[in-house]
């Protein structure tokens, strides 16, 4: 299997083109060469914020029936290809087969919800804008005002490995929902699933030049996101790439989103029953898709009564977990990608070392079996940074102020969660957390795609959420007639 670039409309790179080069594409699992994706250099990015810039001028002008048209294509595409679309994410990044349908299930609604939006907001979306009262001013009898959305431009979009196609669906539905053009570049390790998706897009009728895909270099990208043909950059990664972003391009329009370091608060008043789903909660949450996930659950603090009750429940929980091949409907954990095993166990390594306790760890290649850390010191990397494995701390508190002092003291707030039948307790926890988004007797990993998404503090910069994404890459005009 073999997938090119997409620019202008034009396939680039195919497998006899040997004036592009080519990457190998390993499965994480078998480490067995399955595909080839096209990898691009200086000319083919240049030509792609190229055909972005020329496209836009026509794309800002398409009506809105054409871009709702368009979304609902793509829509109906991605149920066709459902199961085709899965099990490349299971062959390339090893995403358990149930994980990776949800996930192009999800991708499905992103684009239905942003033609959803123009559907329902035809004049705050449109050219002719949103009316605004002027009654409030005694001039204002004599005037009248509209508030206009405008496309910002070429939009660079940058995508991580882990969720290939519903993360670049958050950037491309609401790029195109509003007029504005996009040059996706995918992460070198899910390049075959995002390429895919583009391509996908492409038979669903886009315009050529509208979306286009580089995979290439990071040093070549470097090069050239300073380019002022692209007007804004949407980023889903590391902190540090993203703030280097913020710090090197104040003047661009950017939405980072960066780590997270995810905890849930479970608090006395559960019953027992309640005790034992929230343990089985944080346990699919802590360890689905190998807790590769920026809100999966690191971090557990259980008011100190229910500890112990609270620790064997989600052991057993743990133990259900299910281990294996990413092709099998029941597996929960597949594999990481190669190299990450050596670094997260490293992580629990240097805590064990320092006072904490763990789960008997055990490995089978790129398979790492769920662990459990108890008592990691405050300063340790598993408490401080993003693990993105399947590792989960655990811990207690004794009042709601010490629970909400505990969530906060990470440098990252994307969501955090909180179980209790305390609707005085959750309202204060709701009010003092530090994190965009808030979830009440479930776990941080529960997203919905409409709901806003991003992060305070270390998180990242602005939001992503399809409505919340379609303000951030339009700019607002006024329109005032006298």
């Amino acid at each position: 299997m073999h997938q090119e670039l997409l620019i202008a409309g034009h396939k680039i790179g195919g497998p006899c083109d040997s004036s592009v080069g080519k990457e190998t594409v390993k499965n994480p699992d078998t480490g067995r060469i399955f595909a080839t994706v096209a990898e691009g250099g200086r000319s083919e990015l240049s030509t792609a914020i190229a055909s972005a810039h020329d496209a836009f001028d026509t794309w800002r002008k398409s009506s809105l029936s054409d871009r709702i048209s368009l979304l609902l294509r793509i829509a109906d595409l991605v149920r066709e290809r459902r199961e085709e679309l899965a099990d490349l994410a299971v062959q390339e990044i090893g995403k358990p087969i149930t994980a990776a349908l949800a996930e192009v299930d999800r991708m499905e609604i992103t684009f239905r919800l942003a033609a959803k939006e123009l559907q329902d907001h035809p004049e705050e979306w449109g050219p002719t804008g949103s009316p605004i009262d002027l009654s409030y001013d005694p001039r204002g009898s004599a005037y009248s005002a509209r508030v206009v959305r405008k496309p910002l431009g070429a939009i660079l979009a940058i995508t991580p490995y882990n969720w290939p196609y519903n993360l670049a669906a958050h950037k491309i539905a609401p790029a195109l929902a509003t007029g504005n053009t996009i040059i996706l570049k995918p992460s070198p390790l899910g390049a075959l699933c995002s390429l895919s998706l583009a391509m996908l897009i492409h038979d669903a009728g886009c315009p050529a030049g509208v979306l286009n895909t580089w995979n290439g270099p990071t040093p070549i990208l470097k090069r050239y996101l300073g380019d002022e043909r692209l007007a804004g950059i949407s980023f889903t990664g590391s902190a540090k790439v993203g703030w280097e972003l913020f710090a090197e391009y104040p003047r661009k329009v950017l939405t980072l989103e960066l780590g997270g370091n995810a905890s849930v608060v479970i608090d006395d008043s559960l019953s027992d029953e309640e005790l034992q789903r929230a343990a089985q909660r944080c346990a699919w949450g802590a360890y689905v898709y190998a807790g590769q996930i920026c809100i999966s659950v690191q971090h557990i603090w259980v008011h100190e009564s229910r500890l112990s009750q609270f620790r064997e429940l989600f052991l057993k929980a743990m133990d259900a977990v299910v281990v294996g091949d990413p092709a099998e409907p029941s597996t929960v954990v597949g594999p990481m990608m190669p190299g990450q095993v050596d670094r997260v166990l490293d992580w629990v390594d240097q805590a064990v070392k320092a006072g904490a306790s763990a789960t008997t760890v055990r490995t089978e290649g790129n398979r790492l079996y769920p662990i459990l850390v108890e008592n990691a010191p405050a300063d340790s990397l598993l408490r401080t940074e993003e693990v993105f494995g399947p590792v989960c701390t655990l811990g207690s508190f004794t009042s709601l102020s010490e629970a909400i002092s505990l969530v906060n003291g990470s440098a990252y707030g994307i969501h955090a969660g909180v179980f209790s039948r305390d609707e005085a307790f959750v309202d204060r926890f709701a009010d003092e957390v530090e994190a965009v988004g808030i979830v009440v007797n479930n776990v941080p990993t529960v997203r919905f795609d409409a709901l806003p998404y991003g992060g305070v503090k270390q998180s990242g910069l602005g939001l992503e959420g399809v409505r919340y994404a379609m303000e951030s890459m339009t700019r607002v005009a006024s329109r005032l007639r006298g």
